[in-house]
C-alpha cells in the first residue's frame, strides 16, 4: 500500500467491496475530493452526514482502490473514557474512537457476518500519525522509538489486515 492517488467520484463508487453496486451508487462521497491532502493520506475516510452511524473508507490495497462501508454506534461516551485506535494507535477521549464494523464480502456478508476494529471516529488516522492533526478533548500519541515512516507502515499494515478480514 502506498500513499493515496487522487480518485474521482466514479473510481470511489466503483471501489466498494462490501456493498451492492446500487448501495455504492447512492452513498454520499466527499464534495471536496480535489482538495483532499492526498499526499498525506494512507486512505480516504469520511462520515455520512445524513446517516450518523455510517462511514466509508477507501484505501489502495495492492495498487487497487478498495472501499468498505462501515457502521458504528452513535452513543456518546464520557470525556473521562479514553480509547486507542487499532489502526494508528492514537488515544482519544470520549467518543473519539468507535468500534467500526464492516459487512464481509460475498455470501458471508449477505448472511450477516461482519468484522470490526476500533478506529478513530473521524477516520483521520493518516493525519494523526503525521502530526498534522491532534485529538480533541485530550488524548494524543504515544512517544515511540519507531520513525514516522515506520508508524505509517504499521498503520497501512493494520488497515490491510482489517480489509483482508472482510
Amino acid at each position: 500500500m502506498g500513499r493515496m492517488k487522487s480518485l474521482t467520484e466514479k473510481e470511489l463508487r466503483g471501489s466498494f467491496v462490501n456493498c451492492s453496486k446500487g448501495e455504492a451508487a447512492r452513498l454520499p462521497v466527499p464534495r471536496d475530493l480535489e482538495s483532499q491532502p492526498w499526499a498525506d493520506l494512507d486512505f480516504l475516510g469520511w462520515r455520512d452526514l445524513s446517516a450518523p452511524d455510517r462511514s466509508y473508507l477507501v484505501a489502495e490495497i495492492d495498487g487497487v482502490p478498495t472501499g468498505i462501508a462501515l457502521r458504528y454506534p452513535t452513543a456518546r461516551r464520557s470525556l473521562l473514557h479514553r480509547s486507542i485506535c487499532g489502526l494508528c494507535l492514537t488515544v482519544h477521549a470520549g467518543s473519539g474512537v468507535s468500534l467500526m464494523t464492516a459487512r464481509k464480502r460475498g455470501k458471508e456478508g449477505r448472511e450477516g457476518s461482519s468484522a470490526g476494529l476500533y478506529m478513530c471516529t473521524d477516520l483521520a488516522c493518516s493525519l494523526y500519525v503525521r502530526g498534522l492533526k491532534q485529538p480533541e478533548g485530550g488524548g494524543g500519541r504515544f512517544e515511540e522509538t519507531l520513525t514516522m515512516d515506520e508508524q505509517i507502515e504499521r498503520l497501512r499494515t493494520n488497515l490491510a489486515k482489517f480489509v483482508a478480514s472482510l
